[in-house]
């Protein structure tokens, strides 16, 4: 905390940087202009979010943090791998049908604002993406999906209904937690929803946070860093290519980005089907991974 404090007031300090409180756009301005301040801040969130599971996991429902999805292995990595492949994919083809309809143009390459060195920019922003995946992930999926439905795990319900409302009910908290992004509109907002029950998909079909972690950084990655596109109404810095977005709103998303488009939705529809096709081909069945909504094992002294 104390260091993204120091940050925030070396940020301030900067001419003008009085101007940022409370002004929104001009602090993500600010933040572009200075990727140490974004990196830092999203890493100390990462920390603070890793902590706190860790911590509730063990002493208030007795969980193990591996079971928050992350029982690591060779699957494990091969289904992050598919996911960030997958994201990747997804908005590629995005980017190329948006192209050959003529509502982009391509502006630039290699671009990076204010002049910054490209190489350290792009990766600042893949590292920042990398922990966003991890602790939305983990929040979202890992703790609060998990903990919901094992809260609705009774008689009425049952394991696979508990499932099923879990995954809804956390989705739409997902939604609800970017409806304050620049740009969100109610559009974007149930779009989001929908986005998070793409992101959730994987993980109530394994258990697993691998293909949702990576999902979420190949997607958010590929859309504000290598094709120039907003990332939830944020504009991501350095990008491979950057675009000027024309065409329909309600295709395209707009201001917004894609996945409050029409266009993003489907992607989201064609990358479930994919991630169903992944899950049936690497574990020969498919279906809802029902221990998600089983009480925690009992944790050994040792934990």
């Amino acid at each position: 905390m104390l260091a993204g404090l120091a940050l925030a007031a070396w940020l301030v300090s900067r001419p003008g940087g009085a101007a940022l409180v409370g002004d929104p756009a001009a602090l993500q301005r600010a933040m572009l202009s200075y990727p140490l301040y974004r990196l830092v801040n999203m890493g100390i969130t990462l920390v603070a979010i890793v902590g706190s599971v860790a911590l509730a996991g063990r002493f208030l429902d007795r969980r193990r943090f591996a079971d928050f999805g992350f029982h690591l292995g060779r699957g494990w990595w091969l289904d992050l791998a598919f996911g960030m492949a997958l994201g990747a994919a997804l908005m590629g083809c995005i980017f190329l049908a948006e192209w050959a309809a003529g509502w982009l143009t391509i502006a630039g390459t290699l671009h990076a604002p204010d002049t910054q060195p490209f190489v350290p920019a792009i990766l600042s922003a893949l590292l920042g993406f990398v922990a966003v995946g991890f602790y939305e992930e983990l929040f979202s999926r890992g703790y609060e999906l998990r903990n919901l439905a094992e809260g609705l795990n009774g008689r009425l319900l049952g394991e696979r209904g508990a499932i099923v409302v879990a995954w809804l009910l956390s989705s739409s908290f997902f939604g609800l937690l970017h409806a304050g992004n620049p740009n969100a509109t109610p559009v974007s907002t149930a779009s989001l929803v929908g986005a998070g029950l793409f992101l959730g998909l994987g993980y109530v079909l394994t258990g697993e946070l691998a293909i949702p972690i990576g999902l979420h950084i190949g997607w958010n990655f590929g859309q504000g860093n290598v094709f120039g596109f907003p990332v939830s109404g944020t504009q991501a810095g350095p990008t491979f290519i950057a675009i000027a977005q024309g065409g329909p709103e309600l295709w395209t998303g707009g201001a917004f980005g894609p996945e409050a488009g029409l266009i993003g939705l489907a992607a989201i529809l064609a990358g479930s089907a994919m991630i169903v096709l992944w899950v049936r081909a690497r574990r020969r069945q498919v279906g809802l991974f029902a221990a998600l909504a089983g009480a925690p094992r009992q944790l050994t002294a040792e934990g």
